[in-house]
This record gives C-alpha cells, structure tokens and sequence, in this order.
C-alpha cells in the first residue's frame, strides 16, 4: 500500500500516524510548539529555580507553531541569541585582530585564528592568486573564499596603505562567517518549527562562542544545513526530483569546502534504499559528484600540484594533537613499558604514516557499515539526522587530525540529530576544556615552559573523545528504541527526511524482514 505524506502527516490523517507510532502530541492536528521546561528533564529540574515550567495559562503556550501571534516569538529570541553568542566570539577574538601577536597573545588571550595567519601564510597580502600563485592547503572551494575576500583588501590596502589589512580581512571573513551561522540556525528552525527551542542548542553553544572564526568551517557548516532542508523539502515528482539535485549540489559544494558534507549522502542512499525510494538518492549523489568536479576542474587542470597540496598534507601528515591516536601515543610505554628505543604500537603507526592512514580509513569504512546495518536493521527507518551525526563522529573518532573548530561539523547534526539538553551539555563542557588544555599546550610548546603536565592534555581530549561517543551511543539507543526519541514524540516520522518522510518501507524489505512462519506438514507415515 502506498501513501502521500505531506510535512509528516498523510492523507489517511491519524490511522497512519498511529501505525507509525506517533506520540499524542505528533497526532495532533496543528500540533504545538514544544516546550523543553516540560518535555526535556534537564530544562525541566533547572526551570524549578524560576518557578517551575511553563503553566497551563502561559500566554500562547498550546497555540499552534507558527500562530503564536506576538513579536518575540521562539524562533525570532532564538535568532537574536544567536546574534549575542556571534558577538561575544567576535570580542573573545578581538585581542588578536590587529595581527601584533606579542608576547604569545594569541595563546594567552587564547584568540587565536587561522583567518587571520593565514591572510599573510598564503601570500594573500601580497596579492597572490590561491592555487594560481600560492598552494593552498584546503579544498578548492575554501581557497575560492579566501581569494574572494583576501584579493579585493589587498587592493583596497594597496590604494590606501594606512588601513590594517589583516584585520580588514578578518572581520569580512568573521561577518560573512557569522552571517553563515545564523542562516544554519534559521535552518535548524525551518526543519523544527514545532521544535524551535531545538535551535538554542546551536545558538547558545560555548564551542560556537570559542571557534566559530578560528578557520572557515563555518562555509562548509552552512551549505550543508541549506543542503539538508533541500533534502527535507523532497517530494515524488518532478519538483522534488530537482530538489533532490538542489540538495545534491549544496552538499557537493560544502564537500568542495571542507570533506564531511559528502559524508551526509551514505545515509541518503542507505534510507532510500531501505524506503524503496532510489531515485532522488541517486539524484542528489550524481548531482553531488557532478559539483565536486566541476568546482575542482578550474584548479585541478591548470595547477595539479596546487590543487594536490590539500591530498599530500593529510596523507603525509602525522598524528595531530587530541585525537584517538594522539591518546594511545602517550599511553605507549605507561600501561606496558617497553625496552629502550622500542617503539610502542601508537608511536610505530606516527612513524610508519602510511599504516597510520590505512588503519584510520579502515575503522571509519567499518563504522560506516555499521552504520548502515544499523539503518537496515533498526525496528523503524531511523532519522537521516541520526545516521548524519554518527557518521560524521564516527570520521572524528578515527581521524588521525581533530582541529578545534571540527567541532563545527557536529554541532547542528547533534542538534537535529537528538536535542536533549544534557548530554548536549555535558560533551559541551568536554569541548570548553579542550580548548582552554589546548591552548595551554600551544603556550608551553611556544615558550618551552609547559604550562601544565601532559597528562592534563590528554585528560582533556579523553573528556572530549568520550562525549562525542556516549552522544553516539544515545543516538544509536533512539534509534533501537524509538519511542525514546525526542524528535518522533513532536513529529510523526522524520520531519528531514523529505521523499522519505512518512514513507513505508520498501516491499523487498518488508519481506526480508518479515518473512512467513514456514507451513507444517502433517508427518510422512512411517512404512516398514
């Protein structure tokens, strides 16, 4: 039997809906905006300060989403939050703006910013073209950016030699940057208009505070975020077809930017196969693959070892600071000592790279088939937001390089992907501390004095590794048990699934699945 569904709910109206599972709350029609000092147990015990939740007469609380009918509704206090976290990055990066990095400012003031070191490390002062003149250690896309902001200052500082360029660039990088983050939490709301506190997640986030400009994740962040509301407003026919290549487009070109938004389509391709629903997945990937070689051509052709920079840093590229890898090196020889000048295994694969990115590629590619049997094997189609998340977390696990500002990438698939508001919190802590441990690290290896034992360090990228980790177990948990999933007790089914969104699954599948009990036959008589 097939079935139309519009926004999560159906032409057959509350039978389908209940055959999904729906909460009470998701069946209702016009349903309203939830409300996490009642839904969410953290907000809930911390609302008990100020009186307790929301009352049962609080102006507009049971209206439906969208008619609340005053100026400061959910969406528009969550957007100006938003706007408060960008301006205090903006003043927590503002010692290091004028480029003078004396005295280690940069590391004590912790504010620094590859915006900005790269402005000059990339010949951009002096006018060079990315790729053309200079090699570029970042995707093409990122190197377009650069070039379109960093060329049009040199020349303004050209004609005007008293202006600081440096800082001219930084603050049109931070402007356009920050421009990017609010669009992704007017996403974030377009995708979760009954659930438009799910954005203050995002919004409110101390890692936003501490790394929205230290490098231009946010490019990437934000044409994945328009990249999944394409997805999200697929339908079958023509018009959500070329919205399925719409979506295909925009996250081929945050993969130009920074790789991860690639990672999106395995979960689209998986779902749909599972939906019975091929076409637009395959769609959005051919259109994806189409705009990742046409954004690379341009360079690729003209400039091959160039544009091949970005490829020979991560593949030469040793063990980074506060990954997986990085742990294990300072466990060698602490848990099983070894005899002098042997090498433990963690310090074996940082000398022999090419090992080191063999294994790292091949536990993501494992975590990706898990990821996968998951979403074949799951009670109910999970949400692509799910598979999203834990495949992007699961490439940050297993990286042997874990930046900083990469916790950018999983900050608006954590909020769609399971917005509770205390384990979203406590892996926000975790970041905090890497970040104050990690500058501590730079300080000590700038001024040969360690600010603090090694030990802290590494505890502090233990905290981090493991956050993100129970968050992937939480979600992995939703998904085995989907009545625990906060999304599915407002929404029907998926509200970023798109074609899939109220979809059943395919025949194939309900067969494989549901197999029929073998027939007994009544026993052969027994002859002598």
């Amino acid at each position: 039997m097939s079935t139309e569904s519009t926004a999560g709910i159906d032409k057959n109206g509350s039978d389908r809906q209940l055959q999904l599972g729906a909460s009470p709350a998701a069946r209702r029609p016009g349903a309203v905006v939830d409300h996490p000092s009642r839904s969410d147990g953290l907000v809930r015990g911390a609302a008990e300060l100020i009186g307790g939740p929301l009352g049962d007469h609080a102006v507009a609380l049971d209206r439906p989403a969208g008619r609340e009918g005053r100026f400061w509704t959910a969406a528009r206090i969550v957007l100006a939050l938003v706007c408060l976290t960008l301006a205090l990055h903006w003043v927590q990066k503002s010692p290091c703006q004028d480029g003078a990095w004396q005295n280690n400012v940069q590391y004590t003031r912790m504010c620094y910013t590859d915006v900005l070191a790269l402005y000059y490390a990339e010949g951009l002062n002096e006018g060079k073209v990315p790729y053309a003149d200079h090699p570029v250690e970042y995707p093409v896309l990122t190197g377009y950016f650069m070039g379109a902001i960093g060329l049009p200052v040199h020349a303004l500082g050209v004609d005007n030699p008293g202006i600081n360029q440096g800082q001219w660039f930084y603050n049109l990088n931070a402007l356009v940057l920050s421009a990017l983050a609010v669009a992704t939490v007017a996403v974030i709301l377009s995708l979760r208009r009954r659930r438009p506190w799910d954005a203050a997640l995002f919004a409110l986030s101390p890692a936003l505070v501490l790394t929205a400009t230290v490098n231009w994740d946010l490019l990437a962040v934000g044409l994945a975020a328009f990249g999944l509301l394409a997805w999200a407003r697929t339908r079958l026919d023509l018009a959500g077809v070329l919205l399925a290549g719409l979506a295909g487009v925009l996250l081929g070109l945050g993969g130009a930017a920074k790789m991860w938004p690639l990672f999106i389509l395995g979960p689209i391709l998986v779902l749909a196969i599972r939906a019975g629903r091929i076409l637009p997945a395959v769609v959005s990937v051919g259109a994806a693959a189409l705009t990742v070689v046409l954004v690379n051509l341009p360079v690729a052709i003209p400039y091959p070892e160039s544009w091949g920079r970005f490829f020979d840093l991560n593949t030469t590229r040793p063990i980074d600071w506060g990954t997986l890898w990085y742990i294990g090196r300072y466990l060698d020889g602490r848990i099983s000592p070894s005899a002098p000048g042997d090498l433990g295994p963690f310090e074996w694969l940082n000398v022999h790279i090419s090992a080191l990115n063999w294994l790292s590629y091949l536990l993501f590619g494992l975590a990706c088939l898990g990821v996968a049997a998951l979403a074949l094997l799951a009670p109910r189609r999970p949400r692509l937001a799910q598979l999203a998340f834990l495949v992007v977390a699961a490439f940050l696990i297993f990286s042997k390089v874990w930046s900083q500002q990469f916790v950018l990438w999983l900050l608006p698939l954590a909020v769609l992907a399971r917005p509770r508001w205390g384990a979203f919190l406590a892996w926000q802590v975790a970041e905090v501390c890497y970040f104050a441990a990690f500058y501590g690290e730079l300080l000590g290896a700038a001024t040969t004095r360690p600010v603090f034992p090694e030990g802290v360090f590494v505890l502090a990228a233990s905290l981090r590794l493991m956050t993100v980790a129970v968050l992937c177990g939480f979600v992995i948990r939703d998904i085995l048990r989907p009545e625990r999933d906060a999304v599915r007790d407002t929404y029907a089914d998926d509200p970023d699934g798109g074609v899939l969104d109220g979809a059943e699954d395919a025949p194939w599948y309900q067969r494989w699945r549901h197999r029929p009990a073998a027939v007994d036959r009544p026993a052969e008589p027994v002859t002598a």
